[in-house]
């Protein structure tokens, strides 16, 4: 009978070889689990809930996804939450950021209309339609739209990573984790952060320009104006 082309690997024979072994393994899991570390030490002291965030003129909304155009359920907890930091006087402008990379999708178009149904008057909510990810939005909140300083709102497990990311592309951040059940989809984003904060760390030391870096808006200064 011939032999399959494959074998099984072969653990180590000696003590000292098993050893080594081990080693690498926690040398792998610990070089893994660094860029996480570095987004937990990044965000720190900047987390905050919509009770106590510091009062600032923006809130920066990230974009989580649509189903059949309006935001998904995931989505419609951060506009909830972004609409209540407005209500209670905490912001003063609402930059939505997220993916218009197509014509048939458009996440800052429902997040703005959702966010009127919810009171928010339209020439208070700015629109960011080249977030295409959280390096993107960071980047394009300081260049493109002149945000120094902002409070992010996202979910809990995507938070730090946005602090962190923010404020490596220069805006002055403070972070709205909004709870989420743990579910299925709470699972995947909490395991999808792992892998995502690698991604991070060479964004924020290579400082990547987004996919789409365009020329200044002034939006959000027109905004502020309004609001004053």
């Amino acid at each position: 009978m011939r032999r399959p082309s494959w074998t099984r690997p072969r653990l180590p024979r000696t003590r000292a070889g098993r050893r080594r072994l081990v080693q690498t393994v926690m040398a792998v899991c610990v070089l893994a689990l660094l860029p996480a570390a570095w987004t937990h030490v990044t965000a720190g002291d900047r987390l905050r809930t919509t009770a106590d965030a510091p009062r600032t003129e923006v809130a920066v909304v990230f974009g989580a996804g649509l189903r059949d155009g309006r935001p998904s359920r995931y989505l419609a907890h951060r506009l909830d939450a972004a609409a209540r930091l407005y209500h209670e006087g905490r912001v003063e402008v609402l930059l939505v950021t997220g993916d218009n990379s197509r014509e048939d999708y458009d996440e800052p178009d429902a997040m703005r209309a959702y966010l009127i149904r919810r009171g928010v008057p339209g020439m208070r909510i700015v629109s960011d339609y080249a977030g295409f990810d959280t390096w993107d939005s960071c980047v394009r909140a300081k260049k493109i739209f002149g945000v120094d300083r902002a409070v992010l709102v996202t979910q809990d497990f995507h938070v730090r990573r946005a602090v962190a990311l923010c404020r490596a592309a220069g805006v002055d951040s403070y972070g709205v984790g909004v709870p989420a059940e743990h579910d299925l989809t709470w699972y995947y984003g909490g395991t999808r952060e792992v892998f995502a904060a690698g991604k991070a760390v060479l964004e924020a030391v290579f400082r990547p320009d987004p996919t789409f870096l365009g020329r200044k808006e002034h939006g959000v200064a027109r905004a502020l104006a309004d609001a004053r």
